[in-house]
Parts: C-alpha cells; structure tokens; sequence
C-alpha cells in the first residue's frame, strides 16, 4: 500500500504531521490494553489525526509511527501507510529491529526515526506546518524534526516521567532499578528538551499542567494550554438510542456467564491491567462491603490475554494479584472478568451497565485524564472515580458522580453503594453526564480549538521567518556552501549583493556554510557580518553539522566519524612536535583538535601523519593558510561532510555549488561539485587549476561567489519535477 502524495507548498490549508511512536497502533480496532504500549494514548492519537483531517482547513495530517514486522502480531503494522480518512492516514517509518518492542527500547534508534522522516518528507516535497509529538520518545523526535526544518512544534507527555519516577521511589524502588527498567534519565531529558523547544504543550487538565508540567525545569505556564480529548459522540450513546436489534453482542454472554445473578446493578472498572490503575483496591472495596456484594455484580475489564503467563510482567503481576482477592473474598459468581473483548464491545459494554443501572468506577492511583469517564459520561453511566488529575474536572463539568480518595477502599465502597441505591440520583446523574460530554467533549470542539491555535502559531512563525532565508531543507533540491573567511566575508557590498540574491531567488536552494571555525566562533564571525543563520553549518572542519536557528546537531554525523577516534592518544602523540602549538580551547571540539603550525620549526606535514600512523591513529590531517593543522577522525571533513548532507537529502552532488578560497576547502571543490575558487584565494588551491568542475573566479571573496553562480546559472537552472 502507497502513501498519499501530497502537492508541494502551494497547497491550501494545513499540512500537520503526529508523531506516536510505540505501541501497536492501527486505524481500526485497536488492541487497547494488549500491553503496557498499548494505552489511551494510542486511540488519542488516531481519533485527533481523524478529526483534524476533518476540518476545513488542513489539507493532510499524517500520523507517524513505526513500522514493525513481527509474525506475532498482525501484519497491518507492516503496511507503510494506512489510510483513516481521505485527509488523514497512518504513515509507519522504519527505524530499529524489526521486531516488536517495548517502548524502553526504542531510545537508541530515535535518530534514525528523524532520518528515515526527513527522506519520507523529501520525497513527499511537503514541509509540515506543524509538528506534534506524543510522549517522551515522540517529543524528542519531533523537536529535532521541527529544529531542523523550521516548522512550529507542539508537544502532549501523557504521561511524565519526573511524576512517574516519584512515585516509584515513594513505593520503595531504587533509582538504579527505575533507570535500568525505565529509562527514566534519558526520559526526563527528552521531556525537558521539547519542553524548551515546543512552541504550545497541550494538556488534558489544568492539573497536569500545574502539577506535573510544573516539576519540570523547561516549565513555562504561558505556553501551556488545557485541551481535553474529545471522545466519538456517534459511538458513544446512552442504552435508549442504541438499537441492538435480535442479536447480541458475545461480550454479553461472556460477562454474563460469570454472574449468578446478571440482572442486579453492575460495577465497572475498565483499564489497563497495571498498578497505577489500583485495581485491587476497588475489589478490596466490593469484597469487603456485605451491602454492596447484595446489591451489585461487578465486571472487571482488563484488556485481551490469551495466556496469562505469555504477558508482560506488570500486567501478569496486576491480574495475578486480582485473581486472587476474588479468590480470597470468594467472589466467585459476582465478578465477571472476561477474557477477551473487541474494540466495537466497549460502546456496549458501556451501555449493558448502563441498562442495570450500574456505575463506572476509576479508582486510578494518578489519572492525568481518564477517557473512559467520558465515554461513560456520553453513553449515560454515572461514575466514581480517583479525586485525582483528569476525574477532578471531567465531574466538575458533567455533574455526574463522586470523588474518592483511590487509597480509601472504605470510603470508596461508600460512594459506589451511594451512586446505585438511589434511583432518582441516579437518573439525574446519567442525563448530566450525556449533556456534559456533548457540551464539552466531542471531537469537533477539540478540533476547531486546536486549529485556531495552530493559526496563531503558524502565523507567528512565518512573520518570524519572512526577512530570513528559508530553513525548510525538505523542500530544496540545491545546495549553495560557503567559506566563511575570505570567501563569504571580506566586502560587505559583495556579501550584501550575494544575499539579495538569495533572498530574491525562486530556486529552491539551501544556503550553507562550511568552515574550521567552532561553532561557537562561527556565530560570533555570521553575527559580526550581519549573516542570517543559514539553513546548515558545517563547523569544526566537518566534524559538526548543524541546522537551522535552532541549530540542531546531526547526531547521525557525530556517531558516524566517532569511528576510531582516539583524542587522549592524539594530543600524547602531538604533544613533543617542535613548532606545533595547542590552540585556545575555543578553537577545540570534540571531534577537532587544533593546532598553530610554525612551518620554519615544525616537520613536514606527511612526517606529522607518519608519526599518527605509526600509533596506530586512524585521522584526518587537514593543513590550511600555511598556519594551521586540524586533526579530525579520519571520517571528517567538510568534504566528507557535505557528501553526507547531499545523501541525506537526496540532493544530487551536481547540484552542490560550493565556494571556497583555502586548503581545508579542496576536498569540497573536488568531485561532482560546482566548484568556485575566489580570486583572493591562498596558493594551496592552485593545483586545482585546470579541474573540469572547479572555477577560478576573478573577483574576490562574496563577489567571486556571485561570479560563480553566474557561471554556473545556478539560479537559472530548470528543477526537474517541479514544472514551470
């Protein structure tokens, strides 16, 4: 199955890209509850992508997730693209083992996510004018996404790992443990990171937000906007409007086969079958109340198992623990637990307790939202839930039940026996819920908010980048690298000449530069010559990529020449040279050290390699403008640099202009490149005279680059595939 191709950027109406990377998560019948992975989040994700896709004025979203290829699983999450509606699809990137795993182990693999997206944008010619991740591993992808291509980014944790690691130390486990079960650290710095970077976060409720959000470092309440879910009003309906018709449901028979008595008010408890959802303490609550085990069954659905020891270990130590205080209260006849349902069975199973005159209870330890309450709410259940996060305002705005302290279990029996023993609360309760969930959670509201905030963000981010020059490199097919030193700099009327001309340009060209200079120097030399950021930088003689304002760095790139990079022994190695001085540590970088070369007291340049060699040190020696020796990991350069931006970005080497104007600049000019040499240029660029694909400009620095592009009709030249 083929992706959805979309126009270029002259389509009308938004193109938003959601991210939601873990889990199994198709378009239908979702496998809630199957796993740890396999939460609210998932249908959250999938039923936003659908009713964005819905409104008038997005164009397209695309959910991204990733594409798996496991026998045990079906073979839907291996389809590339999966369609929801006609505007709105599931779009699977590769990245990792092919196998299914758990969210945990996805960490070491995010860069190749981004990558993998980046190709898949490129190919769509399409940059996304919003990016949204969902949780942690989703968050950090999608700020590098959006750093890299300039476009807003918004982010939703659903669940956080500074809370999530509190509450695991008050329960008595380890730091050492958390970390090597959870992640935890990497976790919380991916929460941190797209806190900083995300233009909104958006919340289900204002206690996720003050509370939660507010643990963090990066928390800024301005950014911050409570949103809740909406939930699917034409699923989700009260008993009396749904026409069952002859036949029902095999979720019926199969929860009342376990009750003696199947006509009495029924309890309901629906969640994931894990300890925060705290569903021993509700059984503790039935078990122990005389009352309530006369008057009420309760049914307990916990997600799909076909084997009880094939799942995973806190879902197998959560059911274990339930199956064994029915067994010590002798529930048997009174608790249904059924063992499998399908996603259609929830709207009825909804409506099934609803018709006994029964109550949903969520008697979760922490509930950032609590869907089911509203899907209760809608289909015309009371509830009792946890006085915690998400329960808090849901019944403040249905008006349809009562909070409870979730570790209570005597107060929580109470206000179960309260919800079904009076017949007119009851009633008023049930058609309070059904009009608040209308009133205040359907997905059309949800959708029409979230795109009046995406108009604002939008719009603010364009006015940003209106006297810039684009930072979408998904969208061009050329490339223009400099020199910064004596090439780009130099004349400040050849350089304000050179980006008029980019400015005005209707090429789709990414503007780079490439040079020895740090990061950190680099900036200091674009701010003094008044350079706006350009779309990549090149620094440290290749051994740093970076994009865009944000400057983002290519993790890819620094993982790739960390191959055999052995600094300690190089700087051993250096150290009794004659006429060979340590720069300042500005000059350095992680994977750059660099030297003054004094030519009249130092060896030749091959005898300072042969010295490396003969330590077994695999580098790169690069000599420049007489003075300087830069070592690198032998994968670095500039050259080698910006053959990895071109592959990256399917941009062909042909279309690369690159000008320099020194010796750690030959290897650019050399190859496939459109090569220009600036008049002012040091004599070490003289043996590339006479290079077919090397051009001796005449004029001097930014005027002998425009000379170039003239040359060459950069500017000029047709791109293929885009029309006239």
């Amino acid at each position: 199955m083929k992706s959805v191709r979309l126009p270029r950027e002259d389509i009308e109406g938004y193109y938003i890209v959601l991210i939601s990377l873990h889990g199994l998560l198709r378009g239908r019948d979702l496998e809630l509850g199957r796993d740890a992975d396999t939460g609210g989040q998932i249908k959250y994700v999938v039923e936003l992508a659908t009713a964005l896709g819905e409104h008038p004025k997005v164009a397209r979203v695309d959910l991204l997730t990733r594409r798996i290829f496991d026998s045990r699983i079906d073979a839907i999450y291996s389809s590339p693209y999966e369609e929801l509606t006609a505007k709105a699809g599931i779009v699977r990137i590769e990245f990792g083992p092919r196998r299914y795993l758990r969210k945990e182990k996805l960490w070491p693999y995010l860069e190749v996510f981004t990558d993998n997206t980046l190709k898949y944008l490129r190919e769509l010619r399409r940059t996304p004018d919003l990016i949204h991740g969902h949780y942690a591993d989703a968050g950090y992808a999608g700020s590098r996404l959006s750093a890299t291509l300039g476009a807003p980014f918004f982010f939703s944790g659903h669940s956080l790992g500074r809370p999530k690691k509190r509450s695991l130390i008050e329960d008595g486990m380890k730091t050492p443990a958390i970390e090597g079960d959870f992640h935890i650290g990497r976790r919380i710095e991916a929460e941190e990171n797209a806190l900083e970077n995300a233009s909104r976060v958006i919340a289900s409720t204002r206690q996720e937000v003050e509370e939660q959000y507010g643990m963090y470092d990066h928390y800024q309440p301005r950014r911050m906007l409570v949103r809740p879910p909406g939930v699917d009003l034409k699923r989700f309906t009260p008993p009396s409007r749904m026409n069952w018709g002859h036949t029902r449901p095999a979720i019926h028979d199969s929860i009342e086969k376990f009750l003696k008595y199947p006509k009495k008010p029924m309890i309901l408890a629906m969640s994931r079958p894990v300890r925060k959802k705290n569903l021993p303490t509700l059984i503790k609550a039935y078990g122990e109340s005389e009352k309530l085990r006369s008057l009420a069954n309760m049914v307990i659905v916990a997600g799909s198992r076909d084997d009880l020891r094939s799942m995973d270990k806190a879902s197998r130590e959560t059911l274990t623990q339930v199956l064994y205080l029915i067994d010590y209260y002798d529930l048997y006849g009174s608790v249904a637990i059924p063992k499998q349902h399908l996603p259609e069975d929830v709207p009825y199973i909804y409506q099934m307790v609803a018709r006994s005159r029964g109550v949903l209870v969520n008697p979760a330890l922490t509930e950032p939202f609590g869907l089911t309450l509203i899907e209760a709410a809608a289909s015309g259940l009371p509830v009792v839930a946890t006085n915690d996060g998400g329960p808090k305002e849901i019944v403040e705005q249905c008006r349809n039940g009562l909070l409870v302290d979730p570790l209570n279990a005597g107060e929580m029996g109470t206000a179960i026996l309260a919800a079904i023993s009076d017949r007119a609360r009851w009633k008023k309760w049930s058609k309070a819920g059904v009009s608040g969930a209308n009133r205040n959670y359907s997905w059309k509201s949800h959708a029409n908010a979230y795109v009046k905030t995406v108009d604002k963000v939008v719009l603010g981010s364009a006015k940003k980048r209106s006297k810039k020059i684009s930072n979408r490199l998904v969208s061009h097919d050329r490339m223009l690298v400099c020199d910064i030193d004596n090439t780009l700099t130099g004349d400040r009327e050849g350089l304000n000449a050179l980006l008029e001309r980019l400015y005005n340009s209707e090429s789709s060209v990414a503007f780079g530069v490439a040079t020895g200079r740090s990061l950190e120097l680099t900036l200091k030399g674009l701010k003094e010559w008044r350079i706006p950021t350009p779309n990549l930088l090149i620094t440290s003689v290749g051994s740093e990529i970076f994009y865009g304002e944000n400057l983002v760095e290519d993790a890819g790139w620094k993982r790739l020449i960390s191959h055999r990079w052995r600094p300690d022994l190089v700087r051993r190695t250096m150290e009794d040279i004659p006429g060979v001085k340590l720069q300042p540590p500005v000059g350095q970088g992680s994977h750059k050290i660099s030297y003054f070369y004094d030519i009249a007291f130092a060896p030749g340049v091959r005898e300072i390699v042969r010295r490396l060699r003969k330590n077994k040190l695999s580098v790169n020696v690069v000599y420049s403008h007489g003075m300087y020796i830069d070592i690198l990991p032998v994968r670095a350069s500039k050259g080698l640099a910006l053959r990895y931006l071109a592959d990256k970005w399917s941009i062909p080497m042909e279309r690369c202009l690159v000008a320099g104007d020194s010796g750690n600049d030959v290897e650019m000019l050399t190859g496939s490149t459109l090569g220009v040499v600036v008049g002012n240029h040091t004599r070490e660029m003289n043996s590339l005279k006479g290079r077919p694909g090397v051009y001796f400009a005449d004029a001097h620095f930014a005027w002998g680059i425009i000379e170039g592009l003239d040359h060459y009709r950069f500017f000029d030249e047709p791109i293929e595939g885009k029309g006239e």
